[in-house]
């Protein structure tokens, strides 16, 4: 699983909004901070983005406010720590949303910080609402999630904004996801596995998906004597999931079919009560627990059972307690297997939660591979679940297509001024890409010098019409041939210029399509639906009618060749964009129209392109949505910028 990180985006003089995990502990008698721990966390990720020159703005809730603005619940004492820690003022906004705030982020200035307030005095933000989530996008260019401790929950302020904004992953949640996605999709062989806790009902789904994948499995913690039980020995007072008796029976005799070493431990440390200075007692398995006591820790001889298990480990993920850690008289267990992992010559992960609490009550959380920062979060992860605040942030390397970025020059450029701005767009651009295609369609008068001036680069060329037929008193016309014949690849049909100036038809643009087939161009069909269109949500008909009459006839092998430029007409020249949303569903409407009118293997095969107003500062939340193939740029493909396109291209495949 690989992720754009804040280190594929350029942040120079951008407005971003970070989302971080400031869930911190605070004094209740001071009020300040009582643990740094995670705000220190996001540090790095905060540090990268001032230098770089953005202007931050800071997102996170803090407790469980449900909803109301509980003073009790403020981000102002994380504000002033935030401050000492960045050697810089943090400025503290008085709500998450409003005119003051966003007075106050038009205020702000390249390299300076402002802290929202708590993200969920706004009851819109656990609910996901989406008014709340378009509201905050209109805050920043580019959204960083850096809270992998939220990453299990779709909210406003992670999953929501990424609806809106491109959404990139901070240097936490990149090692978040790098650690713990390695674990899951391919561990290094032995993979060792060893699971605490409470109870097994809050670890099957863990449980359940790492015995797919590890070869020894070593059980602790309370949980421990639900598997006792299961095998028939006596618990006592220990915590017994009575309801998952079969559930243990059935996991011990899964991890037997498939040959993995799982390991229940062999004797525990017992008490009459839970807490420090008590009498306890170390009872083997076979003797069990008897009433009136109850398992607190594992034992010395399951310790040095677990440590003979874990030597030839080369992946180790541990999540949960072998006791009662809290309390040292039962925190042996728990601490020996912390000491020997941090030892150990292995990539470690700790879980999130009391895993996480226990390495550091050690003082061993710098000894070890990666300690997540997610309970919840980490144990979804390894469950094998699909976390939407992971999946909202923007994939790498996943473009099924190669993508096409095509230059509509329309009537711009004499033959001089093309031939110097396409020496200079072939010296930025530099060698071929596999994965990337650019074309430039420029006019007629300047075909001939395009092509020449692109030989042997990765840019191919296109024109901006034809007429469809070989030749003829078409005075003023170009035929395929023609166009062939210097060497052009691409040609641009249905443009909405041609469309409304020239009164080109359906019928007519089909007529073309077969032509330019025939003649092994390729065409570049437009498709798209007028303001008036999108405001009587007639979008879905007006691109079905166009690519219904425009395709018809033409077979499944020829419409593979066909690129589909989706360009809503009123985001041409107007300065006005569709959102990422709006241009990932309508073109998913297209490729599913075309599975219905071919095949859904046609369908993945045709390339669909956005094409409306698009710039270096809105293409980046257009390129990453999964459907989208590239972008059809006017006004930007007149200017060295149209390099830059090409360069957020090449960070997303």
């Amino acid at each position: 699983m690989e992720k754009l990180t804040i280190k594929d985006v350029d942040l120079k003089g951008k407005r971003v909004l970070m989302r971080v995990d400031f869930n911190v502990p605070l004094n209740k008698e001071t009020g300040e901070v009582a643990d740094d721990t995670r705000i220190k966390a996001a540090l790095p990720t905060i540090k990268y983005a001032v230098d770089q020159g953005a202007k931050v703005i800071l997102m996170s809730h803090l407790g469980r406010p449900k909803g109301e603005k509980k003073p009790e619940y403020s981000l102002k004492p994380v504000s002033k720590r935030l401050s000492e820690l960045l050697g810089i003022e943090v400025k503290m906004a008085p709500d998450l949303v409003g005119p003051e705030v966003k007075k106050m982020v038009d205020e702000l200035k390249d390299g300076e910080v402002l802290l929202l307030e708590n993200t969920r005095f706004h009851p819109g933000e656990t609910k996901n609402d989406p008014e709340l989530a378009k509201e905050l996008a209109t805050y920043a260019d580019i959204h960083v999630n850096d809270a992998f401790g939220t990453a299990h929950r779709a909210h406003a302020s992670n999953v929501g904004v990424a609806q809106y904004l491109p959404s990139v992953a901070g240097f936490l949640m990149e090692k978040e996801i790098s650690a713990l996605g390695k674990v899951v999709e391919n561990p290094e062989k032995p993979f060792a596995v060893v699971m605490g806790g409470a109870k097994v009902s809050d670890k099957i789904g863990v449980i359940e998906n790492l015995l797919e994948k590890a070869d020894v499995f070593l059980i602790g913690g309370a949980m421990m004597f639900t598997f006792w039980k299961a095998l028939g020995y006596k618990t006592g007072n220990s915590l017994v999931e009575e309801d998952k008796l079969d559930l243990a029976k059935q996991l011990l005799e899964k991890a037997k079919d498939k040959g993995i070493d799982f390991v229940v431990p062999t004797d525990a440390v017992i008490a009459q009560e839970m807490k420090a200075g008590v009498e306890k007692k170390i009872v083997s398995m076979e003797e069990g627990v008897p009433e009136g006591w109850m398992g607190l820790d594992i034992g010395p001889k399951t310790i040095e059972l677990f440590k003979d298990k874990l030597k030839n480990a080369r992946t180790v993920v541990w999540n949960g307690p072998m006791g009662v850690f809290e309390i040292d008289d039962f925190a042996k267990g728990t601490e020996e297997v912390a000491k020997y992992l941090a030892q150990l010559d292995a990539m470690v992960v700790i879980g999130g939660g009391d895993s996480a609490a226990a390495i550091n009550k050690f003082g061993l959380q710098n000894e070890v591979t990666h300690v997540s920062t997610g309970g919840g979060a980490s144990l979804e992860f390894l469950e094998g679940k699909e976390l939407p605040g992971v999946k909202s942030i923007a994939d790498k390397g996943k473009k099924k297509r190669r993508l096409l970025i095509a230059g509509n020059w329309k009537m711009n450029k004499t033959n001089s001024e093309a031939e110097s701005f396409v020496r200079r767009i072939v010296q930025l651009i530099g060698g071929s890409d596999e994965h990337i295609e650019v074309a430039m369609c420029p006019a007629f008068t300047a075909l001939s010098t395009v092509v020449e001036l692109t030989r042997g680069t990765q840019i191919s060329v296109g024109a901006q019409n034809m007429y469809p037929e070989d030749s003829g008193a078409f005075t003023g016309e170009i035929s395929p041939i023609m166009l062939k014949d210097i060497g052009v690849d691409y040609v641009i049909i249905g443009h909405s210029e041609r469309r409304k100036y020239f009164k080109e038809d359906d019928e007519f643009i089909n007529k073309k399509l077969k032509v330019a087939l025939k003649h092994d161009l390729t065409p570049i069909l437009c498709v798209g639906e007028v303001l008036e269109e999108r405001e009587k949500s007639l979008t879905f008909c007006v691109l079905e009618n166009q690519l219904r009459r425009d395709l018809d006839g033409i077979s499944e092998d020829d419409v593979e060749k066909i690129v589909i430029a989706y360009e809503p007409v009123w985001a041409i020249g107007t300065g006005r964009v569709a959102t990422p949303a709006q241009a990932q569903e309508a073109i998913k409407f297209i490729r599913d129209l075309l599975a219905k009118m071919y095949s859904r293997e046609v369908a993945e095969k045709v390339r669909i392109l956005y094409g409306g107003s698009i710039k270096p500062n809105n293409f980046l939340g257009i390129i990453i949505q999964p459907d989208i193939d590239g972008g059809l740029v006017g006004g930007a493909s007149l200017k060295e910028s149209f390099a830059e396109l090409v360069e957020i291209a090449r960070k997303v495949v």
